[in-house]
């Protein structure tokens, strides 16, 4: 069932036998023969690729509750038998998001052992299935039949611009008056990227980017006049960026916090999960223009 799940996970044989460590032929086989006894073919061959079939997402569906069933079980005897796991997973997909919330959690709860991963949305709910951590956070939250998601804030985008640009001291400006300016984008980031695509689409235009950097290397393209850039409001308050409102549509980018529904949490991941929740809750002006 592991090495299925890899496969179906990584569709790609060879990723898979050196995730799992195993030879690429004896990984082909066990395929091979689970397929022969279920009487089906679980993947589409497309030369070298394999893509998961019907057949196969209605196995995996099955596959990841046997494997939260059997973590339900272990967790359930680790807390009986032992101490309590101190030891939190957590995968985010932009570090801002627990920014001046992980010293203050430890702060309070020092014994703690935080294991945080950095991935895109797709790898972070793909871990949450297979059991690889305990929480997500993405934006925007995860829609999923085996995923329980909530909101944990709005966040206001707001237009970065150069101290010297001509628009630098109006309050709000329409977007549509930067159509034809150069734009800075964010790096590694597609659904966010995706987003302020489509603000801009709405306000007419196609945005022309000329840089793809990390949030660091913007702040420095932008100070020295190289372009402007729709960013987070966090983000600005926190590298000291110029910015003014988006006039019209206020744009907001839902950040969610996301685990398995059905998977047994351990008391210690349970406590991160809604410390998380209250933080966002009692900061939520930090998000806010």
């Amino acid at each position: 069932m592991k090495y299925f799940q890899t496969v179906a996970y990584t569709e790609h044989i060879s990723k898979a036998a050196e995730q799992l460590n195993i030879a690429q032929p004896s990984l082909s086989l066990t395929i091979k023969r689970l397929e022969d006894e279920l009487g089906t073919t679980l993947f589409d061959r497309k030369g070298r690729n394999i893509q998961l079939n019907a057949s196969g997402k209605i196995l995996l569906n099955h596959v990841n509750r046997i494997f939260t069933e059997i973590e339900n079980a272990r967790m359930e005897i680790q807390t009986k038998d032992m101490a309590i796991d101190h030891t939190i997973k957590i995968s985010i997909s932009n570090p801002r998001f627990l920014s001046g919330l992980i010293s203050r959690y430890i702060t309070q709860w020092p014994d703690t052992n935080i294991q945080q991963g950095l991935g895109a949305r797709n790898d972070i709910l793909a871990s949450l299935k297979k059991g690889d951590i305990d929480l997500g956070i993405a934006g925007p939250p995860m829609a999923d039949d085996e995923i329980e998601s909530c909101v944990l804030i709005n966040e206001d985008i707001v237009l970065v611009l150069p101290f010297t640009h001509k628009f630098a001291t109006k309050s709000e400006i329409s977007l549509s008056k930067v159509a034809d300016e150069s734009f800075i984008a964010l790096a590694n980031n597609e659904e966010y990227s995706f987003f302020t695509t489509e603000l801009c689409k709405k306000a007419g235009f196609t945005p022309k980017i000329i840089f793809e950097v990390d949030s660091h290397l913007l702040a420095e393209i932008i100070k020295v006049n190289q372009g402007i850039a729709l960013l987070p409001i966090s983000v600005c308050r926190t590298l000291d960026l110029n910015y003014v409102r988006i006039a019209d549509i206020n744009p907001t980018y839902p950040v969610g916090l996301s685990w398995v529904k059905d998977r047994h949490l351990s008391s210690s991941a349970r406590n991160f999960r809604d410390f998380i929740i209250a933080y966002f809750n009692d900061y939520s002006a930090l998000y806010k223009v």
